[in-house]
């Protein structure tokens, strides 16, 4: 009995945790954030220096080699002393599409590594706000490109009733982008089309257009994406309606895209197109579009009636053939077997007489 209750808190440890990722990444990138649960309560956000006032997150381009020194502002809003862990992790996207930052069980190789607080806890009485300083050192050998983190802090809470901790977050969004060649890409991987379709060969059917969205450079890139289904030579071409721009995706991340395609015409053999147009936004929060990538991939569309037909059509042209090759086997036979009887005859009407 006590392997399965163990079994059971080591779930259910696993599920706060994932919900927790979920809560911090509402706290990051926006400034400043709030974490309340009933007598704790805190906001973070950013100082006010010379790189701004007001910034709802952190953004700096730093060569290879360069530091950065900034700050997060912490505020106690609860009535008693709050001791909050401080730390940098990576950056990655969830698969509802939104950022989140590695928990600090985690190993992170770049923003997460490269930041460090000047402490690793902060101390703040009630009422009261504390600066925490932190450096961004980038090393010489650093990828160039787009690198995406963020600054936390984190209350450790225990559990009595359930026997866990629960760890709680509050952070702000770091980008970093390192000097360098930028190589913006993005590459659409793996398009497949299916046709559904109905019994009447003549009525429209639904056809669905799956592909991935890969960013094959090393710039943060979003997109715009344009889905289409055609026949042969382009003719009864059916669109999809709007389609959701997919998240921001930093380098090397990929996101799967699965599109229906509603009134496409069993045009047989189908064509289905998508289009990605991606999109690159600079520090400045400019956003610049950038040369579409389409790509092209085919699939059958035949309707279960027509294809029936065709079956019986020709299991029919197959039959017949096979009748007709029957039919003139056994005239052959007949033949032969007739001249093989004409030719014995005449050669017994020409053997000789005896005396």
């Amino acid at each position: 009995m006590r392997p399965s209750v163990t079994r059971w808190k080591t779930l259910l440890r696993t599920t706060v945790l994932s919900l927790l990722a979920v809560v911090a990444a509402a706290g990051v990138g926006g400034g400043p954030a709030l974490a309340a649960d009933g007598n704790v309560a805190w906001t973070v956000r950013t100082a006010s220096n010379s790189y701004g006032e007001a910034r709802s997150s952190y953004s700096y381009n730093v060569n290879p080699g360069g530091t950065v020194e900034d700050a997060m502002v912490v505020a106690n809003r609860g009535p008693a002393p709050l001791t909050l862990a401080v730390y940098a992790a990576d950056g990655f996207t969830t698969d509802a599409g939104q950022l989140d930052l590695l928990t600090r069980d985690k190993k992170s190789v770049a923003v997460g590594a490269w930041v460090k607080p000047s402490a690793g806890s902060v101390v703040i009485q009630p009422g009261r706000t504390a600066q925490v300083p932190f450096t961004v050192a980038v090393p010489a050998n650093a990828t160039p490109g787009d690198h995406v983190g963020g600054i936390l802090t984190t209350l450790t809470q225990a559990d009595q009733a359930e026997g866990i901790n629960v760890d709680r977050r509050l952070g702000i969004r770091i980008t970093l982008r390192v000097g360098g060649e930028l190589k913006p890409n993005l590459a659409v991987e793996n398009l497949h089309v299916a046709y559904d379709g109905p019994a009447n060969p003549l009525a429209k059917g639904d056809a669905t257009v799956s592909y991935t969205i890969h960013n094959t450079g090393n710039a943060a890139l979003s997109g715009k994406q344009s889905v289409s289904v055609s026949g042969p030579f382009g003719i009864l071409r059916a669109r999809a309606a709007d389609i959701a721009a997919p998240p921001q995706l930093l380098p090397g991340e990929s996101w799967d895209v699965t599109v229906p395609v509603r009134d496409v015409t069993p045009a047989v053999r189908l064509a289905a197109t998508a289009t990605v147009t991606p999109l690159l936004t600079d520090a400045s929060g400019s956003t610049t579009a950038l040369k579409a990538v389409e790509v092209t991939a085919h699939g059958w569309a035949l309707p279960w009636m027509f294809l029936l037909v065709l079956v019986l059509l020709i299991a029919a042209v197959v039959g017949a053939y096979q009748y007709r090759r029957r039919a003139r086997t056994r005239r052959k036979a007949g033949e032969d077997a007739r001249v093989r009887d004409a030719v014995a005859q005449a050669l017994v009407g020409r053997e000789p007489k005896t005396s």
